[in-house]
Order: C-alpha cells, then structure tokens, then sequence
C-alpha cells in the first residue's frame, strides 16, 4: 500500500534537516499530544502552559525566527511543524502559532532592542505566553475601523476598547493590542497584570474547543511612553504578522486533511460491508482518490510557497492563494472521509469530526475565504472589490 506522501513523492523534496525537524514533531505529537486531544476538545479546555513549556523545549515556539532563543530553521521546516501539530489538532497549532508567528514576531518585526530583549527569549521557552489583539467585536474583516484607542497622557499612554475572539488571551503574560493613535495604528506590548486590563475565556465553542479564547476590554488601562512597538506603523503592520500566522495554516491546513484521509484509508481497509471490505468499493475508493488528489495539491503548493519564503519572494497575495486553497480542500476532505466512517465517524473515538469542526473556524480566522478571494481578485485585476 502507498502512502500519500510517497504516492506524490514529497519526502524527496525536502533536506535532510527539514525530515529530522518533522519526525521530531511527529513523534512529539503522537507520544504526548494525541493521546489526550479528544479528552481536552470534549472538556473544551487545555493545559496550555504546560503544552507551550514542551513546544519550548523543542525549540518550536518561533522557530522561524532568529536569535533571542529561537532556532532560526527555515520557513518550510517551521511550515512541516505546524502540519504534524495540526495533524493531531488544529487547536494545539493555533497555540504554538499565535505564540510564535504573531505575539513573538510583532515584537520581533516592529518591537525595540529592548522589548526584545525582555520578552522574546521567555516566550521562545514557552515560559511566558503572549496574545495577539486586532480582532474587534464589530470589526473582523474590516480591522481598520477598529475603535480601541491609544492616547497620550503626559509621557504615557491610556490604552481603551476591546478586543474578541483571542487565542490565549486569559493566559497569556503580555498581549500585542493594536489602537488607533493621532498618528495611525500602533502596535502596544500590554503585560496582562496591568491594572484596567481584564480577560474573559469565551465559553460554548463548538470548534477549536481544545484552545484557549477569550475576550479583552481596556479601561484606562496606563501604560509607559516605551510600551508602543517602536516600528509598528499603520495597518501594514498588524496584517504582516497575519501573513506569517497564515503561511503556518497553508501547511497545518493539510495536516488535518491527512490525518482524515489516513484514518478513512484505516477504516475501510478493515470494515466489512456486504461480505468485503469497504475499501474494496468503487465509490470508497473514487472518494479516498479525489481527497488524496487534493491533499498532495496542497502539499505541493505548501512547499512551494515555502521555498520562496525561504528565499524571500513569497508576497502576501500568494500566501493568500494558500491558505484559501488548501483550507477550503482540508475541510471537504474532512467532511467526505466522515462518511466513509458513517455513524462512527461522529464520535471523537475517530478525529474526523473533531478535524471537520476545526477547519470551520480555520476557514474564517485570519482572513474568511471571501477575503482571500479578494485580495486574488485585486491581484489578478488591479480593481479594489473590498468596499
């Protein structure tokens, strides 16, 4: 039997390093992720803390990035890490990647010497967690309306609004707040003991239940003259970090896929339907043969996006072609190989379901598909369609 990364010839594809790095984190996943992921996502709860102290062990907390304690391996390593984490669960990759690609790289990207200095080499340990804020109660696709604002008060800043649907918002120890200033948008380093600043876990999810939500409010919330990210200009900054955060999902995206397709392969191989296995049928196997069609489509578009990373080409309308692809595969992969296991394929003794729920909020989070349809659009036309 082949398996789909030989059915396309991927591993050829890839250094030496790149294999080690994904063999680390495969093991890591099945060893110490996988036997308690269903458990964490039907309690809708996750011991992050302890989570991010084993991803920092590993080095894969901001991975991609260089110095202050973190690795500096390639983007398409990082990319093969954020596949084998969301091949046990999209959660669990939305953890290492809001901690690494959006908390970590704003301060990487926009912060100062000495914010650097003082956060990265934590976070990159996974002893302190940051969150990133730019999602507003009425304002998601659209964040330049957003209505949480910085002013300047003598040499400080009073920081107000709010901010919803936060990845490791009630856990983290520093949070990236991005406020409208008389000079534009601005990035703010919040530490999340700061008085006037309050976290609240959104409760009741029926997606990404294994991850931390919350939502923050800002009340006169007082921070230093040296809080701002010295950098951070305009709303080209926030959304910069988005793309690094969406680069991980263009390879996470298909490690869902594959851990559906791997699991129906499984289950039709050993169960028996009128006296033979269901494996053994022309429509079981025309479904297990698009879904791999799309799933090696995808990989193949990963890596490439990674290679042009890793030579700094890639621009941010091709990270868009990724993610709106290769999401948009993962969850019709999901929901097909879930009728392959028929009932069983509801119950979280399989991670079909549990993966088919995930890519629903995966498919909206950072940039709907709608947006990413756009911003293609724009590209290929020159005409502005978001207004």
């Amino acid at each position: 039997m082949t398996s789909l990364n030989e059915l396309f010839a991927l591993d050829p594809l890839l250094n030496e390093e790149e294999r080690d790095i994904r063999a680390t984190a495969r093991e890591f996943a099945n060893r110490h992720l996988r036997p308690h992921v269903a458990e964490w996502y039907e309690a809708g709860t996750l011991p992050a803390r302890e989570v991010a102290k084993e991803f920092g062990k590993l080095g894969m907390l901001g991975m991609h990035l260089h110095g202050y304690g973190c690795a500096g391996v390639s983007a398409t390593a990082y990319g093969l890490v954020c596949h084998e984490i969301e091949a046990a669960d999209a959660g669990l990759r939305s953890l290492m990647s809001v901690q690494g690609s959006l908390a970590m790289y704003a301060i990487y990207a926009y912060g100062s010497e000495d914010q650097k200095q003082q956060w990265l080499p934590d976070m990159a340990r996974g002893e302190k967690l940051g969150c990133f804020g730019l999602t507003e109660p009425d304002f998601g696709s659209n964040p330049g309306g957003m209505r949480t604002r910085a002013r300047r008060d003598g040499d400080d800043w009073l920081l107000n609004g709010s901010k919803m649907w936060i990845t490791n918002g009630t856990l983290a120890d520093v949070a990236v707040v991005w406020a409208r200033t008389e000079d534009g948008i601005r990035g703010f380093l919040v530490p999340t003991d700061t008085r006037g600043f309050e976290a609240h876990e959104m409760k009741h999810k029926l997606s990404l239940r294994a991850s931390v939500t919350a939502e923050l409010s800002f009340d006169d919330v007082r921070l230093p003259h040296d809080a701002v990210l010295p950098e951070s200009k305009g709303l080209k900054s926030p959304l910069g970090c988005l793309s690094e955060a969406r680069f991980g999902i263009v390879f996470g995206s298909m490690g869902s896929a594959r851990d559906c397709l791997e699991t129906a392969i499984g289950y039709a191989k050993s169960r028996e339907v009128f006296d033979k296995p269901l494996a053994a049928y022309q429509l079981t196997q025309a479904k297990l043969a698009d879904g791999a069609l799309e799933y090696g489509k995808g990989m193949l578009l990963a890596l490439h996006l990674g290679r042009l990373k890793d030579a700094g080409q890639i621009t941010s309308e091709q990270v868009s072609i990724g993610k709106l692809n290769n999401v948009r595969e993962a969850l019709e992969i999901a929901r097909t190989c879930r009728t392959i296991l028929g009932a069983n394929g509801i119950t979280l003794e399989y991670p079909v379901m549990r993966h088919a729920s995930n890519l629903e909020t995966v498919l909206t989070y950072e940039g709907t598909s709608e947006i990413h349809q756009l911003v293609v659009g724009q590209a290929l036309t020159g005409e502005n369609a978001f207004r």
